[in-house]
């Protein structure tokens, strides 16, 4: 999971603020490490500040609190995953081609156990952190859904799809992708896991989708 964490934050994910500061980095990505395998209540900071290599003292000179600390935690978990789905390209090729290459990319970001992990975590939390879990959640629907929308929009106007509202119809495509790769493991803490593999499952989604929004 450490490897993990760390490919990610040092990917095109990383922000700014942190690449200017390695210490700050160093601290949430440690932080994110803790609260991922300890849970908020059960994670201190002295740990925290040996592993990233500073004194609690600069690490509180960064986060006030544990509570600043675990905000900046899942703040820096939505930049990677933003980052990583504005990487999706799907504005070339007919419908079936354009939607197949987002429903591919997005099973397999959604069927990451680090992604489920996060997510885990934010929905332990939300009791506690009811703000900063109620941003999670939207500007992620926001920014994973856009790239699709975007690809919607332009089918519509070139006659390709036809449907109501183009939000309306990325939800119905995300969400038949997201119950079996995502929904499943996340509620049976991995022990129900998809038998289909991640391409069958987008190139189901994409066949259903086509089969109600396609110009005829």
């Amino acid at each position: 999971m450490q490897a993990h964490a760390d490919t990610r934050r040092g990917g095109a994910g990383a922000d700014t603020t942190s690449a200017a500061d390695p210490r700050r980095d160093n601290i949430v990505r440690e932080a994110r490490r803790h609260f991922m395998a300890e849970g908020y209540a059960s994670t201190r900071i002295e740990p925290i500040a040996r592993a990233a290599a500073v004194s609690t003292a600069t690490l509180y000179g960064y986060f006030p609190s544990k509570a600043d600390l675990f905000a900046a935690v899942i703040a820096d978990a939505s930049d990677d995953f933003s980052e990583q789905m504005k990487s999706v390209r799907c504005d070339e090729g007919d419908a079936r081609t354009r939607l197949t290459r987002f429903a591919v990319a997005y099973a397999g970001f959604m069927g990451d156990p680090f992604v489920r992990s996060v997510f885990r975590l934010v929905m332990a939390e939300r009791p506690r952190f009811r703000d900063v879990a109620m941003s999670f959640f939207e500007r992620g629907r926001h920014d994973f859904g856009l790239p699709l929308i975007e690809a919607l929009t332009d089918l519509s106007a070139s006659g390709d799809l036809r449907f109501d509202k183009a939000s309306w119809a990325a939800g119905q495509l995300m969400g038949m992708i997201e119950h079996p790769v995502f929904f499943m493991p996340l509620v049976t803490g991995d022990e129900v896991q998809a038998t289909r593999t991640t391409e069958a499952i987008a190139a189901d989604a994409v066949e259903t989708f086509l089969s109600h929004y396609a110009a005829r």
